[in-house]
């Protein structure tokens, strides 16, 4: 269950998860830029300014729009044009940039819902995940701070994110057609990077890029 304005702790993490994002004040959710962008949160006062640190996984949803059925092949979304555009753009266009895997998830048919197939086990995507920290761990190793792919700045994605030809030209390519800002373009990067330690490849390849870019938000660079 996904609690509107919940923080969870578990070890090595901070999570905050906004459900109902939109539902948010604007000047709240323009707040989140900042330690979003530097895993730092300054708060400034008369007497003077006091910077915590913020690093921290944020989880979001939301709804399409006002009714939740925009887009819905099964029910006819009630909203006005108008109300569907304001309602998403209470998430401006920097805030979307700095999330990095943007995911829809349409409703779930009730031919899967009655599919007794099992997919991957928990376990098996545990023990994936826990490979591609390792590999990140030792990456890490002699860089105080960096603990994870996330935590990389300009230098060290230059370092680390080795692209293949064919990968490199699909980047430029969506670069280009998508308009992507500079920090998009980071983002993917290092999106791309984790996709290929999941995969236990030293070389980030195309289907890395191809994956990385399809979390891009659709409407915003």
């Amino acid at each position: 269950m996904i609690l509107r304005g919940c923080i969870l702790l578990v070890p090595q993490f901070l999570i905050s998860i906004l459900d109902e994002i939109n539902e948010f004040a604007t000047k709240t959710l323009e707040v989140l830029r900042q330690p979003i962008e530097d895993k730092i949160v300054t708060i400034s006062r008369a007497k003077g300014t006091l910077t915590f640190p913020a690093n921290f996984l944020l989880v979001a949803a939301h709804n399409p729009c006002p009714c939740g059925y925009f887009g819905d092949a099964s029910h006819t979304c009630t909203c006005s044009p108008n109300m569907i555009s304001r309602y998403q753009s209470k998430l401006s266009g920097p805030l979307l940039d700095r999330i990095d895997l943007h995911v829809t998830v349409p409703r779930v048919d009730y031919d899967k819902l009655m599919n007794n197939s099992k997919s991957e086990s928990s376990s098996a995507i545990r023990a994936r995940i826990e490979q591609a920290r390792e590999r990140q761990h030792k990456r890490f190793e002699d860089y105080p701070g960096l603990f994870a792919n996330a935590d990389m700045g300009v230098g060290e994605i230059q370092e680390f994110c080795d692209l293949k030809p064919d990968a490199k030209q699909l980047l430029e390519l969506s670069v280009r057609r998508m308009q992507l800002s500079a920090r998009a373009y980071h983002r993917v990067l290092k999106l791309s990077r984790t996709i290929a330690d999941l995969s236990l490849s030293n070389l980030i390849e195309m289907p890395h890029v191809a994956e990385a870019i399809q979390y891009r938000p659709k409407n915003n660079s």
